[in-house]
């Protein structure tokens, strides 16, 4: 991709990995590949310059993947990958290195007590350190009682809106979010639209404007949409935005809020 464009538009939410490959007991295992050439074929015509390269949950916390893509592309990708609560500052430090920025609680479809993350001080203050964010995914209507298990320390990303019950200030879901962002830089990913059920997303992004403001969104494309590849077209998940929060905000979204989370450390 061409760092010299007059844009510096970021896809913050897309994969990478090959098929067949996954941790034991995973319960996704990928048909195809997905390669970043394939990604930045798609979003490299519409504008996008860099991406946000997340590690999936059927690759666990083995992100050999990730990072090897993040040092064949510096620069342009920055990563947010899975780590063991024990992971140490050594290790921290070589990802910080290869372009990571944040680490990723994927709670979607597993247990929502962070018990294993109980005694993960360590962590939470070389990460604060390194200036990374924590990156969470939950089930429909369960980010209140992961909010209380955080560090507050720590800047939250939130992925694919949230995926509140209702597009509502008094959901349960928004009300806590909107209380945990007047203490913790909050963020949430205008990503995943189809993993909402029954909730509009252009009434849902509309209320996190609102609530948030523009400086709390992001925009990615959750390429390639794992179990819903017929929904992966690039072109329509990027125009989306600008339904969702309006052409004046839109450079926004992709560009200085996503410079300053990803590329500022």
């Amino acid at each position: 991709m061409n760092l010299t464009a007059p844009n510096f538009f970021v896809d913050t939410h897309f994969h990478v990995f090959a098929a067949g490959q996954a941790i034991a007991g995973a319960r996704y295992v990928p048909a195809y590949s997905a390669r970043v050439e394939d990604w930045m074929a798609q979003a490299q015509p519409l504008g996008v310059t860099h991406g946000v390269l997340v590690q999936p949950s059927f690759l666990g916390a083995d992100n050999t993947r990730l990072v090897h893509t993040l040092q064949a592309h510096p620069g342009v990708l920055r990563g947010v990958a899975v780590v063991e609560p024990s992971t140490g500052r050594d290790a921290l430090n070589l990802l910080h290195a290869a372009g990571v920025r944040g680490v990723r609680l994927n709670l979607a479809g597993v247990s929502h007590a962070l018990t294993d993350w109980s005694a993960a001080d360590a962590l939470w203050e070389t990460m604060l350190a390194l200036g990374w964010h924590l990156e969470v995914h939950t089930d429909k209507g369960s980010l209140p009682g992961v909010l209380a298990q955080l560090p507050p320390q720590l800047p939250l990303v939130v992925d694919h809106m949230a995926k509140p019950e209702r597009a509502h200030m008094q959901d349960p879901t928004v009300a806590a979010l909107v209380r945990h962002a007047q203490h913790t830089p909050t963020y949430i990913k205008l990503s995943g639209a189809y993993r909402l059920v029954g909730v509009d997303p252009v009434q849902l992004a509309r209320l996190w404007l609102g609530e948030l403001g523009v400086a709390a969104l992001l925009w990615g494309s959750d390429w390639p949409c794992t179990n819903h590849e017929a929904l992966a077209q690039y072109s329509t998940l990027f125009s989306s935005l600008e339904d969702w929060v309006g052409a004046a905000h839109r450079e926004q979204v992709l560009s200085a809020n996503a410079r300053q989370l990803y590329w500022s450390a």
